[in-house]
């Protein structure tokens, strides 16, 4: 800013604070949260500086993904996470929800207790110890796999290398990082000329990633342990918990740290009077935590939950409220995504929101822009809860400038196809381009044919990609499969070695599912979910090209709007040839079916109770693989009970009509 813009930028400030000052102090009728005013207070300080004067004058507020670098390393159990709420409304309405399953899958229970611990805000770790030793530390990673990171989790001494017990048991826990030894790295990064880091977690997270374990011994790292994933007692005589609580006092008997401040809670009552009490206190602790995660205590109901195809039916985490800061909107501007969809983008002068530097915001469409009135100089009230992008919650309109305009969109976009035309997606408030074939477009299909969520070409990434564009090595998928060594040994950053790895990364995915195939060709609307429904009912990709829209849209979960994007996407010469040319190279899976040799074929089951091995979302998957159908309620056309440990009436059904109870290991002998 210009001194003359700063004069008057300071003086607009004084006049909104002193205004907010006096619903707040005298009216008790605050129009702006803690945060805002804290925010706009902060400008004021650093436009006039911090002086004596500046505080006399104006009150202080009351409130306040897998590198190559490392091995990859399955999960022996899958890692989930747990699904977020914001209110108490909403907690309560999750433990309805979850009693309203429990119910459903006749599970016996009298009330339901909890375990409340604090959500840190650190990286999760995985450690498995055999015999007592510790085998291996592995990060989350994707919830399947993860990388290994033993070198530096073994530099953590919050990590036993050996338990006091010569048990087998994976532990799961988070690694963090204190805001004091943070404040300490930073300074003497400062000291020392290097640019600082952002934030604990994300410091934490870089350094227990490092191929040096001596970085992650230097910072300090912590560790809590929070979960029992797998346990054997060997012949320890060690009791194996059946609570969450006896697995943190387990954890603890073994060696572990275990945080202090988590608590037995009886009640969701008690549970929201946790919460508020670390709302209020959250300051106070050493490390970053953004909620409370809340488990079902019994270990039974935690598996006859199960999961949701993301989360744990028996967690969740209810996050602390989310913070809010106010920043200048410097210019807006239009990201062209893959499939051609305008999304309008606010780039935003730099501001700590919850933790991390922002300088992006989603407005969204322009029904959006037009609902907020936000204009290029605007002062904006931002908000982050849970999400990765913050959103814009509001314009200060006391503080726009003069010669603000409101936002038209435009006619044309520069990242669309021939001339740039964008026409409104009819029955929706989006944009996208007319003709989606400029290379902006493309660039971001292929980004996405090579990605995880994709394909999965290892070590192929949109850096790559554009190299290979810019030489002009590739222009479609398919060029792809057909690259040798010596092309990418042209390039920047190539040898022999790292071209051969590329290579094999592409063969590697030569053979593939037919819905990570289906996912990589970028058609609207098709994400992981609608590719999987395809593929399980329709079993082959001729059948899906050759698909009606009606056919694809009585698929329960599909819909008409997604199978029209479907029909139409194959209707594309250009893209039915591109399909024809991937298939030269990729050889597609068969989709597995039912066993129709199985003596559960085309034979209704229902389970009960909880399986002493197994999950109930497993043993249900196990059962459809093996042709049964399952269902929530015992008839005199259902074949099987499959019966586990503490069953409710279904049992008492079962016996009553005279069908047939088996046990888990029956059941098993019959999906085999």
């Amino acid at each position: 800013m210009t001194d003359k813009v700063d004069k008057k930028r300071i003086k607009e400030l004084r006049k909104l604070i002193a205004y907010h000052q006096q619903r707040y102090y005298e009216a008790d009728k605050p129009e702006v949260s803690d945060e805002v005013y804290d925010s706009l207070l902060n400008e004021l300080k650093t436009l006039e500086g911090a002086t004596d004067e500046t505080k006399d004058k104006l009150l202080n507020p009351v409130g306040g993904a897998v590198s190559d670098a490392f091995n990859k390393v399955k999960h022996t159990v899958r890692q989930w996470s747990f699904d977020n709420v914001f209110t108490e409304k909403e907690l309560q309405e999750w433990e309805s929800k979850l009693k309203r399953h429990l119910d459903s899958e006749d599970v016996a229970y009298k009330t339901l207790s909890y375990v409340a611990e604090h959500k840190i805000d650190g990286l999760k770790l995985i450690l498995e110890y055999k015999k007592g030793k510790l085998m291996r530390a592995t990060t989350r990673g994707n919830g399947v796999t993860g990388e290994d990171v033993t070198h530096t989790a073994c530099e953590i001494s919050d990590v036993p290398k050996v338990l006091t017990q010569a048990v087998d048991i994976v532990v799961v826990g988070e690694v963090w990082l204190s805001y004091e030894e943070f404040k300490r790295i930073n300074k003497a990064r400062e000291k020392s000329g290097e640019t600082v880091y952002a934030n604990p977690r994300n410091t934490a997270a870089g350094s227990l990633r490092q191929l040096d374990a001596t970085v992650a011994r230097d910072r300090k790292l912590s560790f809590y342990a929070y979960d029992v994933d797998a346990f054997s007692a060997n012949d320890t005589g060690v009791t194996e918990p059946l609570t969450q609580w006896d697995e943190l006092k387990l954890l603890k008997k073994l060696g572990h740290t275990v945080n202090s401040h988590n608590q037995q809670c009886s009640s969701i009552d008690e549970v929201i009077k946790y919460y508020k009490k670390w709302v209020e206190r959250r300051g106070d602790l050493a490390y970053g935590a953004d909620g409370v995660v809340v488990k079902v205590n019994e270990i039974f109901i935690q598996k006859a939950a199960g999961h949701t195809a993301k989360s744990p039916r028996y967690g969740i985490a209810f996050k602390f409220p989310s913070e809010e800061a106010t920043t200048l909107v410097e210019d807006i501007q239009l990201q062209v995504g893959r499939t051609g969809v305008i999304t309008p983008v606010a780039h935003l002068k730099p501001v700590l929101i919850a933790g991390s530097t922002v300088s992006r915001a989603t407005l969204h469409n322009e029904d959006e822009i037009k609902r907020l009135d936000v204009r290029v100089g605007d002062t904006i009230v931002l908000k982050k809860a849970g999400d990765v992008i913050p959103k814009v919650l509001s314009v200060v309109t006391e503080l726009r400038p003069a010669n603000a305009k409101p936002y038209k969109f435009p006619k044309k976009v520069a990242g669309c196809g021939g001339a740039g035309l964008i026409e409104r997606i009819p029955g929706e408030a989006a944009y996208r381009c007319v003709d989606r074939s400029s290379d902006t477009l493309n660039r971001q299909r292929l980004y996405y044919f090579v990605s995880k969520q994709a394909l999965n070409i290892d070590g192929v990434g949109p850096r790559i990609i554009d190299q290979l564009l810019d030489v002009g090595l590739i222009s479609e998928p398919d060029d792809l499969f057909t690259l040798e060594a010596g092309d990418l040994m042209e390039l920047e950053g190539f040898k022999e070695k790292s071209a051969q790895n590329t290579l094999k990364a592409i063969h590697a995915v030569r053979t593939l599912p037919l819905h990570r195939f289906l996912i990589g060709l970028s058609i609207d609307g098709v994400g992981e979910e609608t590719a999987r429904l395809l593929a399980d009912n329709f079993g082959t990709l001729q059948k899906i090209r050759s698909a009606s829209l009606e056919k694809i849209a009585n698929i329960y979960g599909i819909g008409e709007v997604v199978a029209k994007s479907i029909v139409d996407w194959f209707a594309i010469e250009e893209n039915s040839k591109m399909v024809d040319r991937l298939l030269k190279y990729i050889k597609l899976e068969e989709v597995k079916k039912a066993n129709s040799e199985s003596e559960l074929n085309g034979k209704s089951l229902v389970f009960t109770g909880t399986l002493p091995t197994l999950d109930r979302d497993e043993a249900k998957d196990m059962a459809r693989q093996a042709g049964a159908r399952i269902s929530s309620a015992v008839s005199t056309k259902t074949d099987y009970v499959v019966l586990g440990d503490n069953p409710g009436t279904k049992a008492d059904k079962a016996k009553e009509l005279g069908v047939k109870i088996i046990s888990e290991a029956e059941f098993l002998k019959l999906v085999a």
